[in-house]
């Protein structure tokens, strides 16, 4: 991952500091110190700790997070030698210090409302910029599925629960993941959930099959959120709880990574066998899964879209780059309709997204 993503971000870098003044450089307006074209129609919603945030941020990628990129490769390359496979690679050890200045410049956690003082409008354009740059994204502890999990334990968390394991995840000592999707079920439909979280006496016991957990494999991940089911009669919206399940349960059972394009991911197959947590560990109450997740999931769809759109943005800068630098059949690329056609329709359609 942080080899890949060097590569794009040196390759796009070098896109804006070799072509300035194309248009190239122009898809790039998310870190120009003045305000982006596509967020002039938002002007006046905008307050003055928005700028203040941003100015911190650009400031932070690009005089903190672009140099260390070089260690970050090496670092892991390093830590790849130590490892069978890539998801159980450790963080490198400079991510470390990259939140520390993270920490230190007041820009840590900025997905929380709580912590940011941003509205959700105002913080999409430092989601896109996180989009663009997932070294930053993970410094600033800004990342998918702990983002979720962070708001979950901020909303819905006892006192306990929150000092167990809300304060660690918001100062990016540990990882989290989310375990709700099955395979032996449509999971989109949580009505359908059937892992069984059971009481007994002061704690609960858990038993099912689930997949596609993302982030659960990783070294830093120590806790689940766990969707299942605490009851399986009464209204079918009041029988699911959410329960909190360290990674190192006796009975937690990680079968193997699964495959994205026949590439191994950080996307888990796990089966929790009789595992048992205290009774405390459960979140709000029996049969508040469904308040829990509209609370969760909600946020985390439009943090994903966010970031998605500066991935997005990132892809045009390349192709606009290359309509510049190619030339085919006597004329550079940027001169042929049929390029100028797809790069138009390309911006139309993360313009539309955005709005």
């Amino acid at each position: 991952f942080f080899f890949a993503f060097s590569q794009i971000q040196n390759s796009i870098q070098e896109v804006v500091s070799r072509r300035p003044s194309t248009s190239s450089s122009k898809t790039m307006q998310a870190f120009s110190k003045t305000l982006p074209d596509a967020l002039l129609p938002y002007k006046e919603k905008l307050s003055p700790r928005f700028f203040e945030i941003r100015d911190k941020v650009l400031d932070f990628v690009e005089n903190v997070v672009n140099p260390a990129l070089p260690t970050v490769d090496a670092q892991t390359a390093e830590l790849m030698k130590t490892v069978e496979d890539r998801t159980q690679c450790p963080e490198p050890p400079i991510m470390k210090e990259l939140r520390a200045q993270a920490k230190a410049r007041g820009i840590m956690n900025l997905f929380l409302p709580e912590v940011s003082k941003l509205s959700v409008l105002e913080y999409s354009p430092i989601g896109e910029i996180l989009g663009m740059n997932p070294v930053a994204n993970l410094a600033m502890n800004c990342t998918a599925p702990d983002t979720g999990n962070m708001e979950v334990l901020e909303r819905f968390g006892s006192e306990e629960q929150k000092k167990q394991w809300l304060e660690p995840l918001l100062n990016g000592e540990i990882r989290s993941a989310f375990a709700m999707t099955e395979p032996g079920v449509a999971s989109s439909d949580a009505t359908n959930i059937s892992t069984r979280i059971e009481r007994d006496g002061d704690e609960y016991v858990i038993n099912g099959h689930k997949w596609w957990i993302s982030g659960a494999i990783r070294p830093e991940c120590k806790v689940f959120i766990l969707m299942g089911k605490t009851s399986f009669s009464g209204p079918a919206h009041q029988q699911q709880s959410m329960i909190l399940v360290p990674r190192n349960a006796p009975g937690v059972k990680i079968l193997r990574p699964l495959t994205v394009f026949g590439e191994v991911e950080d996307h888990a197959d796990i089966i929790f066998d009789n595992v048992r947590v205290p009774a405390t560990n459960i979140l709000l109450g029996e049969g508040k899964g469904f308040e829990i997740a509209q609370g969760r999931l909600g946020p985390g769809r439009i943090h994903h879209c966010m970031r998605s759109l500066g991935q997005a943005e990132l892809a045009l800068a390349a192709l606009v780059d290359r309509a510049h630098r190619r030339k085919a059949f006597g004329k550079i690329l940027a001169e042929k309709d049929a390029i100028r056609t797809t790069i138009a329709e390309a911006r139309i359609e993360i313009t539309m997204c955005r709005q």
